[in-house]
């Protein structure tokens, strides 16, 4: 992995330092200075939002604070906190890489490390539907709201929206999920809705239904969330029949990367949902950060390249 370097202004003494004590020094500086990181916030230096023709690649990094460690045969991969900031400043350093998703404890760590400068950054917002809970489809928001994602000078928020007609929980979700909407909108921030329809069967845990018609389902409902969506963005799977997935919505689509089992097939369905007009580039967190030969800088540059091909 690359070094990770804090900016000079942030670190006490400005000297050179190895990897992990600059890790340490990010507990210091959170625990005698925590105003810098607001600091850091205020003076980043921020990128617009895609032109025309535009596609973007966006890294996800939320997915800890869900309490959802695992990928693929590795249940604690994403256990450790400087192994995923080393990749995560490994990935953000690479060509063609337009910004990041994630947690305010990440997006935190990333701006002191000084790695978010002329990126996108999307707040994610609700994370207290936990990984196999009782309670996961009451998808609380725990994380940011649109007044901090605004105040962090951030590009927008994500939240997931998963939508399970036999849980009651579901319609406190998409109320919230709709008022967030509305009060990113007012302030002119994306919101980056992540739908699915999901179901529990025999008791067992919450699974995505990704037939193309429950995407379409899950579409159809995310979209009309919010008092408008002039601001909203979708975030969802690449399934079979993706034409006419995306028949089912106006709205610029990102495509998840989720955890595939064969990473050739998945960079496959990704470049050919990218040819599809609506679709408007790939945000993506474990297949990329943790691909099966660890090697993150080449796992990277082959989903950028298939952003260039469609570009």
């Amino acid at each position: 992995m690359s070094d990770v370097i804090l900016p000079t202004d942030a670190v006490s003494n400005g000297s050179p330092a190895t990897t992990e004590s600059r890790y340490e020094q990010l507990t210091r500086i959170r625990s005698t200075r925590p105003g810098e990181i607001a600091r850091a916030a205020a003076r980043r230096r921020r990128r617009g939002l895609p032109a025309e023709d535009e596609r973007l690649l966006v890294i996800a990094a939320d997915h800890p604070a869900r309490g959802s460690l695992s990928v693929r045969d590795r249940p604690l991969a994403m256990a450790s906190r400087t192994d995923l900031l080393d990749r995560l400043c490994t990935a953000l350093a690479r060509p063609g890489v337009d910004g990041i998703l994630a947690s305010p404890d990440v997006l935190e760590d990333l701006l002191l490390l000084g790695a978010l400068e002329g990126k996108l950054a999307f707040g994610s917002m609700n994370r207290g539907g936990l990984q196999g809970s009782v309670f996961e489809a009451d998808d609380r928001f725990t994380g940011y709201d649109a007044a901090s994602i605004d105040a962090m000078r951030l590009d927008g928020g994500k939240m997931l929206c998963r939508i399970d007609p036999d849980d009651h929980a579901t319609v406190s979700t998409l109320e919230s999920c709709a008022h967030a909407i509305t009060d990113l909108a007012r302030r002119q921030l994306v919101a980056m809705v992540e739908p699915f329809w999901s179901r529990r069967s025999d008791g067992g845990p919450l699974r995505n239904d990704l037939s193309p018609d429950a995407v379409i389902r899950s579409i159809s409902v995310a979209q009309a969330l919010g008092v408008t969506s002039a601001y909203t963005w979708l975030k969802i799977p690449a399934v079979a029949e993706m034409e006419r997935v995306m028949a089912a919505t106006t709205l610029p689509a990102l495509l998840l990367g989720g955890d595939p089992p064969d990473m050739d097939a998945a960079y496959a369905d990704w470049g050919r949902a990218l040819r599809l007009p609506g679709v408007r580039g790939l945000v993506i967190g474990r297949a990329l950060l943790y691909p099966p030969d660890d090697d993150v800088a080449t796992a990277v540059d082959g989903a950028a390249a298939l952003i260039r091909e469609v570009g």
